[in-house]
């Protein structure tokens, strides 16, 4: 298994901590995206969508998309709830982190952090979308110790990914204590 991935990514990571946890073989092949390899002729005829992630299990089967893969990764595991309900959850948890809180936090994290836009350039409208999918989040943890049921699971991985990187997108985890401790639990989880 290759895993084709810029180790700056959340996105990319979520599939390093699910390989990694489940104890699975793979070689990560760094591709970065701010030097343009995913733009190269090479990588494009391996995967036109220019995007990582992005895994080569061999004999032309490709696999892209961070939750495709780790859902794949994570069949028959303990990261996928058996409850077909908690397995529900955990998937609107997931369409939720890439259509609602990928686009805030990671994207105000490149901004900021990778492309040095001075904050007075950052359009407030989307500071304000990152804090709010962090305070929902914040409020969701004060009665949860995971995102779903009593175990970590995928929504954990891959809301992880860029809730680590907040303070880079410029949001401040200081009065969002309750993410503060679920990222310390899921952390500890993840090494085990």
């Amino acid at each position: 298994m290759k895993v084709y991935g810029d180790s700056i990514s959340g996105n990319c990571l979520k599939v390093k901590y699910v390989a990694g946890h489940l104890g699975l073989p793979y070689e990560w092949i760094e591709t970065s995206v701010l030097k343009g390899e995913t733009r190269t002729a090479e990588f494009l005829a391996i995967n036109p969508a220019g995007q990582v992630p992005f895994v080569d299990f061999g004999e032309g089967r490709i696999l892209a998309q961070s939750n495709a893969i780790m859902r794949y990764l994570a069949r028959g595991s303990d990261l996928i709830p058996d409850d077909p309900w908690l397995a529900a959850k955990m998937d609107e948890w997931l369409f939720w982190e890439q259509y609602s809180h990928e686009p805030a936090v990671a994207v105000l994290r490149f901004k900021i952090k990778f492309q040095r836009v001075p904050l007075s350039d950052i359009d407030p409208i989307l500071i304000k979308k990152g804090n709010a999918v962090l305070d929902l989040m914040e409020r969701h943890l004060t009665e949860n110790e995971w995102m779903v049921g009593d175990r970590v699971s995928l929504a954990d991985v891959a809301l992880k990914a860029y809730s680590q990187f907040a303070e880079d997108a410029n949001l401040s985890l200081e009065s969002r204590p309750n993410i503060r401790r679920w990222l310390s639990g899921i952390g500890k989880v993840l090494m085990s």
